[in-house]
């Protein structure tokens, strides 16, 4: 049985930063699992967007246009988690984030949501100027 679990999330200033983590438990993260990882959004009112994406085979990472140079993500196979480092947050950053993963690799399809099949029920974050 496959288990996501966010954590990491809170409130911070503008400008600040906070690191996401995401725990998978019963899934392919080792670099042998060509599985794809990523991070979710969802603002109130807002539908929800692709952050970043990481392959589990090769490390390779995905981000969206307007978090790109600001967010990181990256494994540590050891401890089976998936990381999302996020800097210079703004305001338009506050949502509920989750974490997702597929059996496959991410590609150019990373940032769609349907085709992630397992995840984990969010952490909030809120960002305030």
């Amino acid at each position: 049985q496959v288990q996501v679990m966010e954590s990491g999330g809170g409130s911070v200033q503008a400008g600040g930063s906070l690191r996401l983590s995401c725990v998978m438990s019963g899934f392919g993260i080792d670099r042998y699992a060509s599985n794809c990882i990523a991070w979710f959004r969802q603002a109130p009112g807002k539908e929800r967007e692709g952050v970043a994406a990481v392959s589990t085979d090769g490390g390779r990472s995905y981000y969206a246009d307007y978090v790109k140079d600001r967010f990181a993500i990256f494994l540590d196979h050891a401890k089976m988690t998936v990381y999302l480092d996020m800097n210079s947050l703004k305001d338009d950053d506050t949502a509920m984030y989750y974490c997702a993963s597929r059996r496959f690799q991410c590609g150019t399809s990373w940032y769609q949501g349907p085709a992630f099949v397992f995840w984990g029920r969010g952490t909030q974050v809120t960002v305030s100027s």
